[in-house]
């Protein structure tokens, strides 16, 4: 027998919670079906946790250089890595059972436990009960992409799952990386006392930003003392007297580095692999990415993926971003799309690289007129009563509409100070916008006028 819902909610990560509250608030009978861990990537092993241990390391980092500040600590700083992993599990568990808490006190919502599965366009089965609805939101997030690369079955590996798990520092970690994850676990550990390697496949660390910056980020981490290693075309592991081995080869030379950890950060897949999607009719990519049109509905009607099952962003706010969309559309109808979402994120290194619109790059090859401005961290107040001022502020507009096409802020406070950009491009202001502003003093902020004044013609 078939139990009847006007919903279903597959996966309780960042966009399926508040979904199922918008639905049930409408009068909506959800059923809510979650396999593992309520709150998805963020919550357990993604932004919450690693943010607690980017806390911790620049705690870290600010007691190494206490004396340039005029404080005087009795002997060295020390790590206490349990108390460290400790913050971070209370970090989760307190999450994840507030999500869980939520939906299980939510009226006309049902939370079942257990493995989902299509067994048609709009009929799933949960260990073995069958369930159906006209309207099915998948929220099944993604996890560590782990290649057949040489060797790799023959020693023991950690991805961002297990790091956030990890109570002990490891003597060399080497991280295979050279992005987001690898970067930002690379420096914390390294703070905390690690001796870190990072090898990138790429010619270059991070490479889907601009030259410039990905250059400032290497200098940033070589000077804390971690190792760095581009243009491994070739990466293979083996086993090591100190734990394992990993041998690289190509462009950037050829190397053999021992490690008693190794961290792959080389990727995300989705969890779709196991849903039963081709009984739905469901179309995917060929990376295993369900397509969706611009209202984030899936190829079935009724049907829709959200979230980083979906390809159409990675990040935590770009998944609560797919919810408000399906629920402006559904609910309150809107005719909200999204394409109309102009990407922004952070890289939480130490300095942060804020990130909005295109790069430099993606400007250039438009071909599109452009004005570019470029302002040193040196120049800014605030960083330099911080004694922070690696890094700079980079913006690109189009000289023809004046309006901002991106910008990048490697810098001390970058994630944050990001947002006025953000939001003026959101709004569709003209870069003049910015003349009458009166940015606070002392601010990271207050320099954004300043740079956008100093826009020259690219060349």
């Amino acid at each position: 027998m078939t139990r009847p819902f006007d919903a279903i909610v597959i996966g309780a990560g960042q966009a399926g919670p508040p979904l199922a509250g918008r639905l049930t608030a409408s009068g909506k009978r959800v059923a809510v079906i979650e396999r593992h861990y309520f709150g998805g990537t963020c919550v357990n092993t993604g932004c919450r946790p690693t943010k607690t241990l980017v806390a911790s390391a620049y705690a870290a980092r600010m007691a190494q250089r206490a004396a340039d500040f005029g404080v005087v600590l009795k002997g060295a700083p020390g790590i206490d890595m349990n108390t460290v992993a400790a913050r971070a599990g209370k970090i989760i568990h307190d999450s994840r059972a507030g999500i869980e808490s939520w939906l299980e006190g939510m009226e006309g919502c049902t939370v079942l436990r257990g493995h989902a599965r299509f067994t048609g366009p709009h009929e799933v089965t949960v260990d073995g009960e069958a369930l159906s609805a006209p309207l099915i939101f998948v929220n099944v997030g993604g996890r560590a992409a782990v290649p057949d690369m040489p060797g790799l079955d023959e020693v023991s590996y950690l991805t961002n799952s297990t790091m956030v798990e990890l109570d002990r520092l490891p003597a060399h970690l080497v991280v295979v990386g050279g992005s987001y994850i690898g970067l930002e676990f690379a420096q914390m550990y390294r703070r905390f006392g690690a001796r870190v390697s990072v090898v990138e496949k790429g010619p270059r660390l991070v490479g889907r930003e601009d030259e410039d910056v990905s250059a400032a980020i290497r200098e940033i981490l070589e000077a804390e003392g971690i190792e760095v290693h581009t243009g491994a075309e070739c990466i293979s592991f083996s086993g090591h007297e100190d734990g394992l081995a990993v041998h690289v080869d190509g462009s950037g030379g050829g190397a053999r580095i021992p490690g008693s950890d190794v961290l792959l950060a080389i990727g995300r897949r989705p969890n779709t692999d196991d849903l039963g999607l081709a009984a739905a009719g469901i179309e995917t990519d060929e990376r295993g990415y369900i397509t969706v049109d611009d209202h984030l509905q899936t190829s079935v009607p009724g049907v829709y993926a959200m979230g980083d099952c979906n390809g159409r962003g990675a990040f935590t706010h770009t998944a609560y971003n797919d919810y408000e969309i399906v629920a402006a559309n559904l609910l309150d109808g809107k005719g909200w799309k999204l394409s109309e979402r102009i990407p922004g994120y952070a890289l939480y290194t130490d300095p942060p690289l804020g990130r909005v619109g295109m790069s430099e790059a993606q400007a250039r090859a438009t071909g599109r007129p452009l004005l570019i401005g470029k302002r040193p961290m040196s120049r800014v107040g605030r960083a330099q009563e911080k004694a922070e001022t690696r890094g700079f502020m980079k913006a690109v507009v189009d000289a023809q509409t004046q309006r901002i096409l991106g910008a990048a802020i490697l810098g001390t406070g970058g994630d944050e100070a990001i947002h006025g950009l953000l939001d003026a491009m959101n709004a569709d202001l003209p870069w003049t916008f910015f003349q009458r502003a009166v940015p606070i003093h002392p601010t990271v902020s207050e320099l954004i006028p300043t740079l956008l004044e100093g826009m020259e013609p690219a060349e």
